[in-house]
């Protein structure tokens, strides 16, 4: 059986699908974060608390990670567009994604929980 998870990543459209399974699969294995579901959208836990959730508009074609205390930190591309606590960092679906920049913000982000 699928989970929630499992469908709403199936149900977007290419090539924004595929950035965001290969997103989840980082996110999980190579950063070691736990995943569930919240709020219609798959948010992931770092020592238990909320850290970030990935996200697709369709109404802007828009592909993301939001990070809950991006707020806290200042890196290039991570942007609040009037979000008073969340950043997010945007995904060009079309182009391969910046591990290293990545990497880097949620490192900063760990140090914070």
């Amino acid at each position: 059986m699928q989970s929630l998870t499992d469908n709403y990543f199936l149900t977007l459209p290419e090539p924004s699908q595929s950035a965001l399974l290969y997103l989840r699969s980082f996110l999980i294995e190579e950063m070691q974060l736990s995943e569930t579901w919240k709020f219609n959208t798959p948010f992931y836990y770092y020592k238990n608390k909320w850290f970030c959730y990935l996200s697709y508009s369709k109404k802007k074609d828009e592909t993301y990670i939001g990070f809950v205390q991006g707020y806290k930190i200042e890196f290039p591309n991570l942007v609040s567009e009037g979000r008073k606590q969340i950043k997010i960092y945007k995904i060009n679906p079309h182009k391969n994604i910046n591990q290293k920049d990545l990497k880097k913000i949620i490192a900063l982000l760990k140090k914070l929980y």
